[in-house]
Formats: C-alpha cells, sequence, structure tokens
C-alpha cells in the first residue's frame, strides 16, 4: 500500500458541499491500495503511520508520534497514488488494486488505524471529494510498504 501523509493543523474532506470527514491537529493520509497488497499490508502501513515521529517535542524536534500527541487521522483514498508516468504523459493506473479490493483495503487501513487509538474520520471510497489542509510545517512523507 501506499501513503501520502501530511502533518495538518488542520483537515477537512467533502463531496457535494457534505463535509463527510473533518480533524484539527493531526495526519491527513492520502491511501492507495495496489495490485497485490491485503490485509497484513493494510495492518503494517497504519502501524507506520501510528508510530511515525514527525510531531514536535518539547525542544522543537519531530520526535513524537500521532499516538503520543493524541491527534486525529483524516484518511482519505487516492488510487492516482499508482500514477506510472514512466511511458508519456498521461499517467497509467494499473498498478492499483481493482476497485472492489481498493475499498475492502481501504477500509481495513482504516479500521486498523483507529484500532490503534487515533480518532480516525474518512472520505468516501470512490467519490470525487474536496479535500482541504493546512499543511503544518510544512511536512509531507511518502510511505510504501513494498519499499
Amino acid at each position: 500500500m501506499r501513503a501520502l501523509v501530511q502533518r495538518v493543523s488542520e483537515a477537512r474532506v467533502s463531496v457535494a458541499g457534505e463535509v463527510l470527514g473533518e480533524i484539527g491537529p493531526g495526519l491527513l493520509v492520502l491511501v492507495c491500495a495496489m495490485q497485490g497488497d491485503g490485509p497484513a499490508q493494510a495492518e503494517t502501513l497504519a502501524g507506520k503511520i501510528a508510530r511515525l515521529r514527525i510531531f514536535r517535542d518539547a525542544e522543537g524536534r519531530m520526535n513524537r508520534s500521532l499516538l503520543d500527541t493524541g491527534g486525529a487521522a483524516l484518511v482519505v483514498s487516492q488510487f492516482t497514488l499508482a500514477a506510472d508516468t514512466s511511458r508519456g504523459n498521461r499517467p497509467g493506473f494499473s498498478s492499483a488494486a481493482p476497485p472492489e479490493e481498493g475499498r475492502q483495503l481501504y477500509e481495513a487501513f482504516a479500521d486498523a488505524l483507529s484500532a490503534l487509538g487515533p480518532k480516525v474520520e474518512r472520505g468516501r471510497f470512490g467519490a470525487d471529494m474536496s479535500v482541504a489542509l493546512v499543511n503544518q510545517g510544512p511536512v509531507t512523507i511518502w510511505l510504501d510498504t513494498e519499499a
């Protein structure tokens, strides 16, 4: 699975003007299931993100995790993280998991992250969503369970 994680002071996701999920300080997690991924990758990625030390400690160093800070996570599915731009200018997405598998793994990831303790808000899988955020730092980290 792939994820783009952004440390935020606030974030929200909406569909057609309806807010589906909204958080204060925490992480915006854009996530994509890839071909061959399964529940183990979803669980591994959730654990890595929950424990990723990218929040400032008392000395101002990035030394605290989402679990340490009690922050929340906004989890949004984004199949475009599977983009392959190696041939031409039009990205291909064939390495993304098929839609139903992707939906199941997206839900498994969000459930696994929630089970670790953080409040988890979600977007709507497959929907045309609008995401608004204030990236704090800015801090943006790319994660891939295959890397």
